[in-house]
Formats: structure tokens, sequence, C-alpha cells
């Protein structure tokens, strides 16, 4: 029976996700483990991460390589998320992880210029992006985001708050679930709200990593 099983999963896992597998396993060996226990305790780990990990093609697996992403399937994805939780930080896999839930929408419906601007300097691991959906009082309940954007000449006034949100705290960039229309689902958009913006600001950071 683990004859076949092993063999099974061989349709799924190539030479390419053994050597990603690798990769990974020695980066977190070296760069991670040693200094895991330190950031778990400040709740906080280093931007210094992100440029690393972009460098060696991890954080841009299975996205476009026009966009700076490496050519990579979901067991590509398994395979790094795998290797990365033997850091033994959840957090820490959440916290770096956190494109993977703000980049979709752009990588499916940005403009050219929306993704040469939010996109590729993430994936560079030069910017920090984060997913707002979350709200106080609201939970994940999107059919009922109270966080509104109204359009004003070419800007959008947005009013509202998120909690929880994964990276928040040092996100670069958010992509907003924020009412622009009427009630439930329908009157839902995204806007990509960077940290920079007037009157943006930051709460209390929660006792968590990532």
């Amino acid at each position: 029976m683990e004859k076949a099983e092993n063999s099974s999963l061989q349709e799924y896992f190539g030479k390419e996700h053994q050597l990603i597998r690798k990769a990974v396993r020695e980066f977190v060996k070296k760069e991670i483990l040693p200094n895991i226990n330190e950031w778990e305790e400040a709740c906080l780990f280093p931007r210094e991460l992100y440029p690393k990990m972009a460098d060696l093609g991890f954080l841009g697996i299975g996205y476009p390589e026009e966009l700076g992403g490496t050519p990579g399937d979901l067991f590509m994805k398994i395979v790094y998320t795998e290797e990365m939780m033997r850091s033994g930080s959840a957090g820490l896999v959440a916290g770096i992880g956190s494109l993977d839930i703000a980049l979709p929408p752009l990588v499916r419906h940005g403009t050219p210029e929306q993704k040469e601007r939010f996109v590729k300097p993430v994936l560079a691991g030069k910017r920090i992006a984060a997913l707002g959906i979350t709200e106080p009082g609201g939970g994940s309940d999107v059919a009922n985001i109270k966080t509104t954007a109204v359009l004003d000449g070419n800007d959008y006034i947005v009013n509202g708050s998120k909690t929880f949100i994964t990276s928040g705290v040092r996100a670069d960039q958010l992509t907003t679930a924020v009412r622009t229309g009427g009630e439930g689902y329908g009157g839902i958009s995204f806007l990509v709200i960077e940290s920079s913006t007037p009157g943006y600001a930051v709460g209390k950071k929660l006792q968590k990593t990532g």
C-alpha cells in the first residue's frame, strides 16, 4: 500500500517540486529556525525576510513571470507551505503569505498600470500587501461591509475600520473591501489603499505574529 501511495504522489510531485522543497527547507533551517523563538516573543519578524525570499523565487510561486512571478502549479505552493511550516510558526507563514490573499484580485482584474504599481513590487519583496475585509463587530461578513467609499472628483473618500488583518500593521498597501453601492454583495468594490494615504491610520497592534 505504501509503495502504491508513493507512486501516486509522484504524479503530482516531480523533480522541480523536490528542488523547491529542498531550497525552502534549507532557507528555513538557515534563516528562520535560529531566530524564530525571538521573533515569536516579539510578535514580529524582520522585513528583510521578504526580499530574501523574493530573490529565491519563493514569494512569486504561481504568479505570472511577466509580473516577477515564479512558474509553478498548486503542488509547488503546497511543497513551499509544507516546508515553511517547519519553522513552527503559523503566524510567520501567514504573515509572509498575506500577499496570496491581497494580490489575486489585482492579478485577475487589475489594469497593466495597477499591476506594475501594486503587484510587481510585492513579488520583489519591496512592499508588503494585505487584504482588508474583516471589520469590528461584523467579522468577515462581506455582504454587510460597513466601510464606505464615495467618489469625490478623481479620488475616493473612504470611511471605516478593519481589524484582525494579517500583515495589517506593517502593510504598505491594503486591498480593501469597501461599499461603493447598495446593500449586499453587489455593492462591494475593492480599493488598493496605500499606508501613506492621508487619513490612513493603524491602531493598536494585536498580540500576534503576522
